[in-house]
């Protein structure tokens, strides 16, 4: 482990400037894990870490120290810093101790359309990096088997989504591809595309979910567009009563991937 950085470090700059800029668009990326959970999601779960950094302070706590050294020791470069070094790294206006780069894939559509009994979530101008986490969360839960960011939906491996996915965003395949790819590779891959809407469709319950699916969401406010929805194989709403328009994205999402694991499951 290495001690007694400053700001003047390069990884201190590399660190900074990955927190205020968006990753490079690509398929290998760079990904800022922000608190010692994220740090341990990818180590557990085998994603390459090459630089994490432990204020002084928080390796009196023994799960810290012991993440640090397990990272210490698979090759990962460790940095022991100030509070005031952690701050000029970190995203976030108040740092929890722990801060980390690693590198992580994304898939191609193909490979996400052609998973086993696939069930795929299409996020479609979600912008919200908080929704998109969430939804990846709930996705990984419920058995989806890919997530798909398509146009203006925010890059899933941002750092305020892999923040929001709680880990999940680390383990579960995730692509990005415009939506005509998105769909051409779904019906190509014999998945039913399924277009959740406001008002008009089928009662959600009432469809067969557990046939591979391609699950299409759209953004906040606005939704799918007419045609994407009328693009669709199949449209589905969620009854709701009085006078509420819509629901949050990712709590429409989950009640429908519930749906989807409870059909499958049973």
């Amino acid at each position: 482990m290495t001690g007694a950085v400053t700001r003047q470090h390069s990884s201190v700059r590399r660190f900074r400037d990955l927190a205020r800029t968006p990753p490079a668009s690509g398929v290998d990326r760079e990904l800022l894990l922000d608190g010692l959970h994220l740090l341990s999601e990818a180590h557990a779960s085998g994603v390459a870490i090459e630089t994490a950094a432990f204020e002084h302070g928080a390796l009196d706590d023994p799960n810290t120290r012991k993440i640090a050294e397990q990272l210490s020791t698979s090759g990962t470069e460790v940095l022991i810093v100030s509070r005031n070094v952690l701050e000029a790294m970190s995203p976030v206006r108040t740092p929890t101790g722990s801060i980390g780069i690693a590198r992580r894939a994304l898939v191609s559509v193909s490979d996400v359309m052609r998973a086993n009994r696939p069930l795929v979530v299409v996020a479609h101008d979600v912008q919200d990096p908080g929704n998109v986490g969430g939804m990846v969360r709930t996705a990984e839960a419920a058995g989806a088997t890919g997530f798909v960011a398509s146009a203006g939906t925010a890059d899933p491996f941002g750092w305020k989504a892999l923040r929001g996915s709680m880990g999940s965003a680390l383990r579960l395949p995730l692509a990005r591809a415009p939506i005509d790819e998105v769909l051409r590779e779904a019906r190509n891959a014999g998945l039913a595309t399924v277009a959740l809407v406001p008002r008009g469709g089928t009662p959600f319950h009432e469809i067969d979910l557990r046939r591979p699916t391609a699950l299409l969401l759209g953004g906040e406010g606005l939704g799918l567009s007419r045609e994407l929805a009328d693009a669709a194989d199949a449209r589905i709403s969620i009854p709701m009563s009085g006078r509420v328009e819509s629901l949050n994205v990712g709590v429409a999402a989950g009640l429908v991937l519930y749906e989807a694991f409870r059909q499958r499951t049973t």
